[in-house]
């Protein structure tokens, strides 16, 4: 008789710990995920994605590690259980929304109080509570990640109390078991979140993750709710959570673009937020512009404005360009806007290969894709602005890696009379490869012999030292002829390029020996181009302490990074 009573409490337990670890994974999973949502947006914010995503990482482990002892407060681990998972679920789900919130307040407040005294429409209010009210609102994404850090961590403890509370003694694997299964479950987390949810809007990704934070809660109350106080109020709580979630998930990313409008000087045409990056379009009317103003922006930077980028790519374009002997065949890495791409066909080229990571990016520009349309306005607007570009027949578009397709170029032989790098600045650890020595070395065996290659090669005013890096790193990487250029572009201040050849002369002695301008141009002539190459005294004195990029060392992000912060702390003191 004793065995037939002893069967069905083994199985019973078996449905416990079923239950239990099934929890404990799925919780372990939507934890690392409100970490990479948040570690995310906080780049986002504040601009330095490295940085923002290893210091939310390490803000969440610490607060993990005082959740855990917090835990020890808590008599009835029941309860507390059921009560942490619904605010778990509260503040995973609604706290990058109320970052947004506060940042849009903070932003929007100067003009509101310009309207509120009349003030001239060009004024805008700057004062210390203003600066000081923005500033600590965009370190709100730290705040939310050690109240969730504080929170998760008090996890582990209770389940583990719980279960132990289930067999009614002491369990010697007891934290293995709940260990094992919170690290699977954050690996499949991991996995959700790399396949899945990097492509989604933010709030849509936390909305969902929020989903199995409320049914794990809600399939814990149905297995315990005898041993939770207030379960039905719980239970209430827990059908409000999903009403909320059901209005985050059809309303959420409406909100989000209008709030992150409000940090745009400009009307925003367009936002969207790509695999690889977020994607906005704002445009303004001008007196002296025939038609609206549209400026990009890539993750909160401006990449373009029409009023001026063709004087960034005339001096990325032609220079190269006039350099080459030959223009039958020519590459571009990035660009994927379409404009330096539009330059380039103005010359007698047979064929013009872009390679660009984005697809979306493309497309909006118009490159035709299947995976993703773009409103039609804005496509019909940006393709004029790119003169169709994408769809010239010589056009052939490549979208991937560019540092995996040069490679594949270089394997099936292909040599290149000019080649034009317009990739966005190093300022993230991903792009920091695409300005390496090894990367150029690759280009070097693409570059046909009388062949010149460009590099834009961000300021050479406000971020000195990685300007000559880039210099410095092309000629590591073989090429015989290195010479930097300058040009100011109103939008962005003064910018750079550098310029190559391989052998034979320079590229500013091919271009002052040049007759004429083959192609025809607004901006350029013999002698402008000729100018750009000239620079202060002792502009270069510093260029020996200067070191390469190499492959793997980071030394062009932190030249990068640390020019613009010393610039952000010297503009806040003005």
């Amino acid at each position: 008789m004793s065995h037939t009573k002893q069967s069905p409490s083994k199985f019973a337990l078996l449905g416990h710990d079923f239950l239990l670890i099934s929890v404990m994974a799925v919780l372990a999973g939507c934890g690392l995920i409100y970490e990479y949502l948040l570690s995310h947006y906080a780049g986002r914010v504040l601009g330095s994605v490295e940085s923002a995503i290893y210091a939310m990482i390490g803000t969440m482990i610490v607060a993990m590690g005082m959740g855990a002892f917090l835990a020890r407060w808590f008599k009835d681990p029941f309860t507390a259980f059921a009560w942490l998972e619904s605010l778990i679920a509260l503040v995973g789900m609604g706290c990058i929304l109320a970052i947004a919130s506060v940042i849009a307040v903070s932003y929007s407040l100067p003009h509101l109080f310009s309207e509120i005294f009349n003030l001239p429409a060009d004024v805008v209010l700057n004062g210390y509570v203003f600066e000081k009210l923005q500033e600590w609102s965009r370190f709100l994404p730290y705040v939310f990640g050690l109240l969730l850090g504080l929170l998760i961590g008090m996890e582990i403890p209770l389940i583990a109390r719980i279960r132990q509370h289930v067999y009614g003694r002491f369990l010697e694997n007891n934290a293995g078991t709940i260990y094992g299964a919170d690290y699977i479950g954050a690996g499949i987390g991991a996995a959700i979140w790399v396949s899945i949810m990097l492509a989604m809007p933010i709030m849509q990704a936390a909305a969902w993750t929020a989903l199995f934070n409320i049914i794990a809660g809600l399939a814990f109350l149905w297995r315990y709710h005898s041993h939770v106080r207030y379960a039905k109020l719980l239970l209430v709580c827990h059908i409000g959570l999903l009403v909320l979630f059901a209005f985050i998930l059809v309303l959420g990313s409406s909100w989000m673009k209008d709030l992150s409008n409000v940090l745009y000087k400009d009307k925003v045409i367009y936002s969207e937020a790509t695999k690889y990056q977020h994607l906005v379009l704002t445009e303004r009317l001008s007196r002296n512009q025939p038609e609206p103003i549209t400026d990009l922006y890539l993750n909160g930077r401006l990449q373009f404005s029409s009023v001026d980028e063709q004087i960034y790519h005339s001096m990325l374009v032609y220079p190269p360009l006039l350099a080459s002997n030959r223009h039958d065949n020519v590459l571009i890495i990035g660009g994927g806007d379409g404009l330096a791409m539009r330059d380039v066909l103005k010359w007698p080229v047979k064929e013009v290969i872009l390679i660009d990571l984005d697809g979306q990016l493309l497309n909006l520009f118009g490159h035709p894709s299947n995976e993703f349309t773009a409103p039609k306005q804005i496509n019909a607007r940006l393709r004029k602005l790119n003169g169709n570009s994408m769809l010239d027949p010589r056009a052939n578009v490549i979208v991937g890696d560019a540092f995996l397709e040069v490679e594949r170029l270089l394997d099936e032989g292909k040599r290149f009379d000019t080649i034009i790098i317009d990739l966005p600045d190093p300022n993230h650890p991903d792009l920091n490869k695409m300005y390496s020595d090894y990367f150029y070395n690759h280009i070097r065996q693409l570059l046909a012999a009388d062949g010149a290659m460009a590099v834009q090669s961000t300021s050479p005013y406000h971020a000195k030292k990685a300007f000559l890096s880039i210099g410095k790193t092309v000629k590591a990487a073989g090429f015989k002829h290195v010479e930097q250029y300058q040009q100011n572009i109103p939008s962005f201040g003064q910018w750079g390029w550098t310029i190559a050849t391989t052998t034979g002369k320079s590229a500013s002695a091919r271009i002052e020996q040049a007759t004429a301008l083959p192609v025809p141009s607004r901006w350029i002539s013999q002698k402008y181009l000729l100018a750009a190459f000239v620079f202060p005294n002792h502009y270069f004195e510093q260029i020996n302490d200067i070191e390469v990029n190499q492959l793997g060392s980071g030394t062009l992000y932190d030249y990068y990074r640390s020019a613009w912060q010393i610039e952000s702390e010297l503009y806040k003191n003005q």
